[in-house]
């Protein structure tokens, strides 16, 4: 009888859970998990070579719940729980945090982090490529005494190639701030600083990047409609270009490279990209949408769409590499921010996913003794995961159970949310019901809690991974500034280019590993000392 009661329980104990949607996790053996991970800590070397090649990956808006839902949302649609999930980046040896405040805002925007990453100094809010001095618009105050070099320019005053591939426009914040110097993030093309009565005469980000960069051999992304003038009209989407000085600049960049004696392919599709064969090929202009390339769940993968961020980073690798000096290349997954300012979670998290693709690539395709890889962002969102949802429920859907902390006004609500954006809807009384709702949909909108027509980047820190020579000087909790130093220094160029003498050493090697079981038996020694001097002392 007992048995049978106790059966019964059992029973209906297991239908509740299944009810409500708990999984059962899997048996973990948590010991040995931790045992491994300080195996594995205890056996860590520094790579201290020079970098020869540098790839800074950067998921606009990838902060560390950015970072937690990819995660688990990596491991949901391989049929697992997720939380146990690891992103590829993840596994890199060197971990810092990065401080993301600007020099006047306390919650940056992109183009003075990037401009901080890429020139290893803090600016103001909306400065592309200039120092602190100059402020949102002064365009009088675009002076060469102001001006920064980023990366790139380093790495081309040493003779190197360099790339950059985003998923954005090319001209936008971000990819813009590697290469270009301006007063305003949005003075993509010259239209914009004549419709805005700009006084002076500053240069559009779009003109500085064929004219005054033309020695970036890969250039890749959105954007086709800055760079042509106003009398064309673009053959896939039927819109118009936005230039005004009637220059082509798609032309002009193919004159440049013809000058230099390159071998040159500018490409608008997949078709055309496919056929780039990076041995006989030197440089590479590919603009893929007149504005922003689609998001990973909506890109058109035949012939007249357009490649992967993953194939992107592929090609471009293959034609730096070909440089026996070495390469700087920018990868950027530009539409993870663009996902999570429209409140859309799940086409935030595809972005994630993607990106980690290009750094598997990234990763199969170099030589990690000399190739420093580092994954960061330029700033977080106001993106959160929230309730007490058992481990392994959708990451996209309600937080199940509510049991726990249920919310005031009786209705469901999802695992993540919005500080603010467009997912509130103001136009009723009180929170929308979502009971009953595809919460996983590619096109759900998130609830927020505050209602703006475009949610905001977040303030607190973001995760630096960091892998290759040089990569163990990512640590601590950092100015994010401090980023572009380290790559400096890495590679011995710039503000370091003196500091090239340095010990080299096999970060596999036996002495390496004599060097830390030395350090810790010296531990034991010192408190096996100390415990006997403790004992002398009573």
């Amino acid at each position: 009888m007992a048995y049978r009661t106790l059966t019964s329980f059992l029973l209906v104990c297991v239908s509740y859970s299944l009810c409500q949607g708990q999984i059962v996790p899997p048996e973990t053996d948590w010991d040995k998990l931790a045992t491994d991970s300080l195996n594995k800590a205890l056996k860590q070397t520094y790579n201290t070579n020079l970098a020869k090649n540098i790839i800074l990956f950067i998921g606009d808006g990838m902060g560390v719940s950015t970072v937690t839902a990819a995660r688990i949302y990596k491991g949901q649609k391989q049929g697992h729980p997720g939380e146990e999930t690891i992103l590829k980046f993840e596994e890199f040896p060197h971990v810092a945090l990065s401080k993301t405040y600007g020099n006047d805002r306390q919650v940056p925007d992109s183009a003075q982090t990037a401009t901080a990453l890429m020139s290893g100094y803090k600016t103001n809010f909306y400065i592309v490529g200039f120092n602190d001095k100059v402020t949102e618009g002064n365009c009088s105050a675009e002076t060469e005494e102001n001006k920064l070099k980023s990366i790139l320019h380093h790495f081309n005053d040493a003779g190197r190639s360099t790339g950059v591939v985003t998923t954005a426009r090319l001209t936008h914040a971000t990819p813009a701030s590697s290469y270009a110097n301006s007063a305003n993030r949005d003075w993509e093309y010259d239209a914009i600083l004549r419709e805005t009565n700009v006084a002076g005469n500053c240069k559009d980000i779009a003109y500085q990047l064929v004219y005054d960069n033309s020695y970036i051999q890969v250039a890749m992304g959105g954007g086709r409609t800055r760079f042509l003038p106003n009398t064309t009209t673009d053959t896939e989407d039927g819109s118009k270009g936005k230039r005004t000085d009637g220059l082509n600049l798609v032309s002009e960049w193919q004159k440049k490279q013809n000058e230099k004696g390159r071998r040159n392919q500018y490409v608008t599709n997949k078709l055309e990209f496919d056929r780039i064969d990076p041995a006989t090929t030197d440089s590479v202009l590919g603009l893929f949408e007149s504005s922003h390339m689609q998001y990973e769940v909506d890109r058109n993968k035949a012939n007249d769409g357009e490649p992967s961020l993953e194939e992107m980073t592929e090609k471009a690798i293959k034609i730096l590499k070909k440089n026996t000096k070495g390469f700087f290349l920018l990868v950027e997954g530009g539409r993870i921010d663009h996902g999570h300012h429209d409140n859309t979670a799940k086409r935030a998290l595809e972005e994630v996913l993607t990106f980690e693709n290009a750094v598997r690539k990234a990763i199969k395709l170099t030589n990690q003794e000399e190739t420093l890889i580092i994954v960061t962002a330029d700033h977080s969102h106001v993106f959160s995961i929230g309730g007490y949802p058992y481990r392994g429920n959708d990451i996209l859907g309600l937080a199940n159970p509510l049991l726990y902390e249920p919310s005031l006004d009786k209705l469901p609500y999802t695992t993540i949310s919005y500080g603010n954006g467009p997912g509130m809807n103001y136009t009723i009384v009180g929170r929308q019901n979502i009971t009953g709702v595809d919460t996983t949909s590619d096109n759900y909108v998130q609830q927020s809690a505050v209602p703006v027509a475009s949610e905001s980047h977040g303030g607190e820190d973001v995760p630096i991974f960091a892998m290759g020579p040089m990569s163990h000087l990512i640590h601590g909790v950092q100015e994010q500034h401090y980023v572009g130093h380290v790559m400096q220094f890495a590679a011995c160029v710039g503000k370091y280019s003196n500091n090239c003498d340095r010990k080299v050493t096999n970060p596999h090697s036996a002495s390496s590993a004599n060097e830390i079981q030395f350090s810790f038996l010296r531990m034991i020694i010192y408190g096996i000392l100390g415990v006997i001097h403790s004992m002398c002392l009573f």
